[in-house]
């Protein structure tokens, strides 16, 4: 769908949802919104009615995680024309915070997609907050700071700098200040609870929107004229497949050749249809964290296998990614319950990885008391990926002084994933501490270097990248950031993970990302996003623990697990594959349905085939 906006202003809402039961809980529903007018009257939800901004948990002794949610959120410009929000911190229950007894939140961003949690604001008053506003002045050149109490007082505050929360005058009795009434009707949005609304402009509204709404397909066009002298290089001839925010990708054309006669030169009227592979959901029920390698020629398929109470590895072959999950495939168990090697249970998320020019499959692994641990098990040279007997014994992930990767009894190490970037290697996986009990430190991902030649030891001490903070990797108790996987496209290095309940409809992808050539080592050259990139969408629930392949057309696709409906205690985990999309401004998109990614009623094409004289050419 398509937005014009005849004016040269657009309104945009920001708010918080009313929890939906189960469904969206206060976990996701206090979070704040946004929505977008072309018309300054009906608003239409940005990243699908999903929360872009959630505030952060906080960190208690000896290392656990306290969720936060937020409420009354107020969205302003900062002096310098850019965005600023200021919102009430709750607990996830909706509760009053204790640490934010007299204090309110802010955040500072540059683009509504990317923000700053700058800190609570201290306001000098031993009271609850009950809403908040803030608005910069310029005749004063600072910002003023409106709030109210939970008895019904109105107090304002003088605030001198964003990104200086501890300058901050004193409060002062205010007159009523004009909030937003907490049931308007707002047309376009139900359920609701509103904050302000700020006028911007067109432009930026409308490429806003453009972002965080669904991309189409909006057009499909061919080449006026196709030089070919053979069928194979007609087959050659793509079509371009355009979106709704001017992106394009090139599709492959199923090309009706049977007026052409190659061996006679001349102009031909030709039809096509083009088309994307596609996949449909599930692919391959209560198969979880799933991963597809393409090896000398062969394609193939891991995954946790859930069928099989998640014990043992199984590993399917074939000539194409469709043929992977055909009814009569056929598995290989190439690692089984083996007591002498104390390999038990638990046998989760196997990925492929080449290092060093060596396969290896990276995999978690319990013995009989559980507790999941990282391992690598490399291919034998010349070996088969099927055959058993064909890989090594799996070894251990070690630190650099050779010590176990989970530092103490108890801790849990899973979800390792390899990369190369600018010539060094790393690994990143999750770590958890304490799960099972009240100090439980949630799961986080970190990341170290090694040596591809001896990939299974750090050669240098783990690095917290992430985790779960924010109310969707911190769901329904499930405290989670885990199936760390990377990609790199451009100058950036992508590294996705998922939070939230991994076997749930609240399961989501999340992502990091660096630049390449910086030090990936360092967290402060890790940009993460505050919302997920991806979460549950038409008919696939839960979607997370994803990994990547590049197709046969060099499409990045990304495969995952999901579920095929809402159930709350969650239903069977599937396979799922979908093309990742990079937009206008070149970020990857990972919410595309086939009939976005290519629209069926726009796939036919036309163009003109030349078939030159052979003569001519020699």
């Amino acid at each position: 769908m398509v937005y014009t906006n005849v004016s040269k202003k657009g309104k945009l809402l920001i708010y918080t949802r009313k929890p939906e039961a189960e469904a969206y809980g206060p976990g996701l529903s206090n979070s704040a919104h946004l929505a977008y007018s072309f018309d300054g009257k009906t608003f239409l939800p940005l990243n699908r009615n999903y929360g872009v901004l959630f505030a952060s948990a906080t960190i208690v002794q000896p290392d656990t995680l306290h969720e936060k949610g937020l409420k009354s959120p107020w969205l302003f410009r900062t002096a310098e024309g850019a965005f600023a929000v200021v919102a009430v911190r709750v607990n996830l229950d909706d509760s009053a915070d204790e640490e934010s007894r007299g204090k309110i939140l802010l955040w500072t961003s540059p683009d509504l997609i990317h923000f700053t949690e700058q800190g609570l604001v201290d306001l000098g008053m031993d009271v609850f907050v009950r809403q908040c506003a803030c608005e910069y002045d310029p005749a004063i050149r600072q910002y003023r700071i409106h709030w109210q109490a939970e008895d019904g007082t109105c107090y304002a505050n003088i605030l001198r700098s964003l990104e200086k929360t501890n300058t901050v005058s004193a409060a002062e009795k205010d007159e009523a200040f004009s909030f937003p009434s907490q049931n308007p009707e707002v047309s376009g949005l139900k359920d609701i609870v509103p904050g302000n609304i700020l006028e911007v402009e067109a432009s930026f509204g409308e490429k806003l929107f453009r972002r965080m709404s669904p991309l189409e397909n909006v057009s499909v066009q061919a080449p006026e004229l196709a030089v070919a002298s053979s069928a194979e290089e007609l087959e050659n001839v793509t079509a371009t497949a355009f979106y709704s925010d001017g992106s394009s990708v090139q599709k492959r054309v199923k090309w009706d050749m049977s007026a052409v006669d190659f061996q006679k030169p001349g102009t031909y009227r030709v039809s096509g249809k083009a088309f994307q592979q596609e996949f449909p959901f599930p692919l391959a029920k209560g198969y979880a964290d799933p991963d597809i390698l393409k090896w000398e020629g062969k394609y193939y398929f891991l995954a946790t296998n859930d069928n099989v109470n998640d014990i043992g590895m199984f590993v399917r072959e074939a000539d194409t990614v469709e043929a992977l999950f055909a009814p009569d495939f056929e598995e290989h168990i190439i690692l089984d319950v083996d007591e002498e090697k104390d390999f038990i249970q638990t046998f989760w998320a196997p990925e492929f990885h080449v290092i060093g020019g060596r396969l290896y499959i990276l995999f978690a692994v319990s013995g009989k008391k559980w507790g999941p641990q990282c391992h690598m098990m490399r291919l034998k040279e010349g070996g088969s990926i099927i055959k058993a007997e064909d890989w090594e014994t799996p070894i251990r992930v070690r630190r650099m002084d050779g010590s176990f990767l989970a530092g103490k009894i108890g801790d849990i190490t899973l979800d390792m994933t390899h990369f190369s970037c600018a010539g060094k290697d790393y690994v990143a996986w999750s770590y958890r501490k304490w799960i099972g009990t009240p100090d439980d430190s949630g799961s986080m991902i970190y990341i170290a270097s090694t040596d591809p030649e001896k990939p299974w030891q750090l050669t240098s001490e783990p690095v917290l990248l992430t985790r779960p903070l924010y109310g969707w990797e911190n769901h329904r108790g499930t405290i989670n950031n885990e199936g760390p996987n990377a990609f790199i496209a451009g100058d950036t290095v992508y590294l996705s993970y998922s939070g939230g309940a991994a076997g749930g409809y609240s399961y989501v992808i999340g992502m990091l990302e660096g630049k390449v050539g910086s030090d990936l080592l360092n967290p402060e050259n890790w940009v993460k996003n505050n919302a997920p990139v991806m979460s549950y969408y038409a008919g696939v629930f839960g979607p997370g623990h994803n990994s990547f392949y590049t197709d046969e057309d060099g499409n990045l696709m990304v495969t995952f697990h999901g579920e095929e409906n809402l159930v709350i205690d969650g239903g069977p985990r599937c396979t799922g594959i979908r093309r990742v999309h990079f937009d206008i401004d070149g970020n990857p998109r990972f919410d595309m349905l086939p009939v976005q990614d290519l629209n069926p009623s726009l796939a036919a094409v036309e163009t003109t085939v030349l078939v030159p004289d052979k003569a001519s050419q020699v």
